[in-house]
């Protein structure tokens, strides 16, 4: 039995890519009950083994036949059942499919019907293909990112994860939490280029107040400041800086010996910058990335390794935080946050297609005469 925040939550995932697997993934971590459906046909492979398919933790599969009349049936009857459902098709198709929200809400007027798209299901945009460099591109967002030189994508987390998954996830228990206190469900119109838009609110800000300029690398989060930067190390290693206020910036200026250097007083004139960042990168290019953590070690000047993903999980503050855990031979983030009372848990390895069939059938209140039907009209 679950015990997480969730628990109890009954959630129907339409097998999709990228958002919808993560946001579900994170409801599965905190405690809710995800059910994936499949297609009976398969999925298309995108790991050599289900195991490293991580955003898939936690879930069952349901394989079902979604061309057979049974197979659409089945769904609707666990409609009925479910708190909240998630599905990543171009606008339309559960519609063509007979599972769109109109008849979802006519079996079960509770349910959140969660639709997560790149473009919304309206616009001129909705029924093109993307993906999320092209979802962040007319956001602003991705204009800000990368270097001088070009744009650079933030590989999928801005668009995907960020605007996609964890928006969806936060409309998808808004619509709970308000049927639960009303009795109605509702639509929620999830668009990848919307919650990647509403991330940059800040910069749009700080853009309107004259604070940003558009140009790549000269601006206060972008790598523009000379206390706001990552520098290479003189093993090829990188470090982190983020020295933004006087009380680091002090710590930050002291131990790279820089005390005397009346220049480092005119760190928030822009006009300085370029010379004070020359000054800076040599500096780090005198030690290695472990002589560098050495010297900062205990110094609050907001000073860290770069790590990849084969030196995070051993990092000692990961670590003591057990932000990474080992499962089935996978490395892997840890379910987050961390709640005191009711703890979240990776409830089950991922699964491979139609693996908890007939369990989840079972579960959700499906008698086993209809269940021996579905069997029988190979429906399942």
């Amino acid at each position: 039995m679950a015990s997480g925040p969730l628990s109890g939550l009954k959630v129907l995932e339409f097998d999709g890519i990228g958002p919808g697997p993560f946001g579900c993934m994170l409801l599965a971590d905190l405690g809710a009950d995800v059910v994936r459906i499949d297609r009976k046909a398969g999925r298309t492979a995108h790991f050599h083994e289900p195991r490293f398919e991580l955003t898939a933790r936690g879930k069952r599969s349901l394989a079902l036949d979604l061309k057979h009349p049974q197979g659409i049936e089945t769904c609707l009857r666990l409609i009925e059942k479910a708190d909240a459902l998630v599905e990543p098709y171009r606008p339309g198709v559960m519609e063509r499919l007979g599972l769109g929200p109109d008849v979802a809400l006519e079996r079960n007027p509770k349910i959140v019907y969660a639709r997560i798209t790149g473009w919304g299901q309206t616009g001129p945009l909705a029924q093109l293909g993307g993906h999320d460099i092209n979802y962040i591109a007319i956001t602003g967002a991705l204009a800000a990112l990368g270097p001088r030189e070009r744009p650079m994508a933030p590989m999928n987390l801005v668009g995907d994860y960020g605007g996609g998954g964890m928006y969806l996830v936060m409309g998808l228990l808004a619509g709970v939490f308000q049927a639960r206190s009303s009795g109605r469900g509702q639509v929620v119109d999830c668009a990848m280029s919307e919650g990647a838009a509403s991330l940059m609110t800040n910069a749009y800000g700080m853009y309107a107040d004259g604070a940003w300029k558009l140009e790549r690398g000269v601006n206060l989060l972008d790598g523009g400041r000379p206390n706001y930067d990552t520098y290479e190390c003189a093993d090829g290693q990188w470090i982190a800086v983020a020295a933004s206020e006087p009380q680091f910036y002090v710590n930050f200026r002291r131990v790279l010996g820089f005390d005397g250097d009346p220049e480092f007083d005119l760190q928030r004139d822009r006009r300085h910058w370029a010379t004070l960042k020359e000054k800076v990168k040599a500096r780090f290019k005198t030690r290695t990335r472990a002589e560098w953590c050495a010297l900062m070690e205990g110094v609050d000047a907001c000073f860290t390794p770069v790590l990849d993903m084969s030196e995070a999980p051993a990092h000692p503050h990961n670590q003591s935080r057990r932000s990474f855990i080992e499962r089935d031979g996978v490395t892997q983030p840890a379910p987050a946050p961390l709640f005191s009372a009711t703890p979240a848990q990776i409830e089950r390895a991922p699964p491979t297609v139609g693996q908890h069939s007939l369990e989840i059938l079972r579960d959700w209140g499906i008698p086993q005469g209809d269940i021996s039907r579905l069997q029988a009209a190979s429906a399942i």
